[in-house]
């Protein structure tokens, strides 16, 4: 029997964010959905290629080979497809050794309310409509947006990056930057530099990871020869002295990042070249920019940052 999913730190993925369907959402487009289920069954034994969050979804699994007692981690497909159609997803699935075990099939409807059903901490898709009413309805949830898949095999370490603001925080702080100046968004912040920031959409991830890792600690001080799986970076725009509320809300938390970076508006692209993530998140879409279009960016459509 699988192990309860309430203990689990769960991430829930559309087959859009899984897997490349450029095709097959090419013939579904064309020619319809009749055209696009006889497709699926023609090629059913095709498997389908990686897409954006296949090397995330990869390595996120394989904290369950380090820990197989606990197991405390758990993928789940959530999909528009109908379970006909998504038969070949779960062939792909099968095909590619992801141990992926639970899902739902919805027939063409938005996955978004069963987000809370599975427990899930994240839900990563690459249909932007469904990502927004999840967040709508307070959803941990980003849009995968397009880029090369890069998986290299034997590279075990899954490095997740995240923005603070808006993602990881709320976007109190950001409100107080749109509506004013920097200067009066440091002073704001340095005079509540002692007050956490309440968390934004990611932010009970956050504070997951950061337990798997303490898992990962206990690891090391028992085995000291034990490979560390997964590691967490905060890029954000900021710079002293506001800083310091960043440090104060992970200090409250009881939580840490392996590496924060403080910007002060230099490009993100700068310091994300160098540490190659395997996913960033950030609710602003002109920071989800890459040059060399390598890596995974997922944005959270939440908060001032996504008023138009």
């Amino acid at each position: 029997m699988p192990y309860p999913i309430e203990h689990k730190l769960v991430i829930a993925v559309a087959s859009s964010a899984l897997f490349d369907l450029a095709e097959s959402d090419r013939v579904f487009r064309e020619q319809g959905e009749k055209a696009y289920r006889q497709y699926q069954e023609a090629h059913l034994d095709k498997p389908l290629d990686k897409g954006v969050a296949f090397p995330f979804v990869r390595r996120f699994l394989s904290v369950n080979q380090k820990f197989p007692e606990q197991c405390p981690v758990e993928v789940v497909l959530l999909s528009r497809n109908s379970a006909i159609t998504g038969k070949r997803v779960f062939h792909s699935i099968h095909h590619h050794g992801l141990d992926i075990t639970r899902a739902a099939f919805l027939e063409g409807k938005s996955p978004y309310a069963y987000i809370p059903a599975f427990n899930a901490a994240l839900f990563l898709s690459g249909n932007e409509n469904d990502v927004l009413q999840a967040i709508d309805y307070g959803h941990p949830a980003g849009t995968v947006l397009p880029s090369q898949v890069v998986d290299d095999t034997d590279d075990a370490e899954l490095r997740i990056a995240f923005d603070f603001d808006g993602v990881i925080a709320d976007d109190a702080s950001e409100r107080v930057y749109k509506d004013g100046s920097l200067e009066e968004f440091q002073e704001h912040e340095t005079s509540r530099s002692h007050i956490p920031h309440n968390p934004g959409p990611l932010g009970g991830l956050f504070r997951k990871l950061a337990h798997l890792q303490q898992l990962e600690d206990q690891a090391v001080a028992e085995d000291p020869d034990y490979r560390r799986v997964l590691r967490t970076a905060i890029v954000t725009a900021r710079n002293a002295p506001s800083h310091e509320r960043v440090i104060t809300t992970l200090e409250h938390w009881g939580v840490n990042a392996n590496e924060v970076f403080f910007l002060g508006g230099m490009k993100k692209d700068r310091i994300l070249s160098v540490l190659k993530p395997h996913m960033f998140f950030d609710d602003q879409r002109s920071h989800l920019e890459s040059d060399a279009g390598d890596i995974p960016m997922v944005h959270i459509p939440f908060g001032v940052a996504n008023l138009g």
